[in-house]
């Protein structure tokens, strides 16, 4: 049986979100010794941990969630490798040449930044970022769906800057042709060689949202 490898990370309290979004909270709602089971109380925002984007995340005019096909959410998936780059680094086209080359139609892109180093950290707000150029060159090579090991696809603000403009332009790329965006995957570095790779982004099902967490999981094929 191929090896199974969990590119999700754990859903707890106060883990880490997008600047602005609701705080999670996971406790305790029954317990065996008091109600004779275990159930847990879980408040948190539909884009909190390892989640997909829907293209409705960024225009009301786009497709939801439940309205995409559930292909967009598994499939054969290359590697993007970009680890090594600076803090706040674009990801242009020239860097993606060799995971293009190795697309299928329908494949799934893994953008491995190597990010996920630094969750929970003040450093994770400062990933590198993809460009609307490179995000163009994604969607005519056939990619719909792209995920990456840290906060977004395109640059995060720190907490309070009023000053820059960030309106999302590679969301708004891939989204924009019906793709989603998986975001917040982690250890991708356990994948960036395996020559053949299905990856598996299953989101919640929520009518109407505009995105979901999923269990991101990868096998060897």
């Amino acid at each position: 049986m191929p090896a199974w490898i969990d590119l999700s990370v754990p859903v707890v309290t106060r883990m880490p979100v997008y600047p602005g979004d609701p705080a999670v909270e996971v406790s305790p709602a029954l317990t065996v010794p008091r109600d004779g089971v275990n159930v847990l109380h879980l408040r948190m925002g539909s884009q909190s941990g390892t989640h997909v984007d829907a293209p409705y995340h960024v225009d009301d005019a786009w497709p939801r969630l439940d309205e995409l096909p559930l292909e967009r959410f598994a499939g054969h998936a290359v590697v993007a490798d970009v680890r090594g780059l600076s803090a706040k680094a674009p990801i242009t086209p020239g860097l993606l040449v060799p995971a293009l080359s190795q697309l299928r139609p329908g494949s799934l892109l893994l953008l491995a930044t190597g990010w996920s180093v630094y969750w929970g950290t003040d450093d994770y707000l400062a990933h590198p970022w993809l460009t609307p150029e490179a995000a163009e060159a994604l969607v005519e090579a056939g990619v719909r769906t792209v995920a990456v090991d840290a906060l977004s696809v395109d640059p995060t603000p720190e907490p309070g800057d009023t000053t820059a403009d960030f309106g999302l332009p590679a969301h708004r790329v891939l989204c924009g042709a019906g793709g989603v965006i998986a975001e917040n995957l982690t250890g991708l570095e356990q994948v960036v060689d395996l020559p053949d790779l299905e990856l598996f982004l299953f989101p919640l099902r929520l009518p109407g949202a505009d995105g979901a967490p999923v269990r991101a999981v990868a096998r060897a094929v």
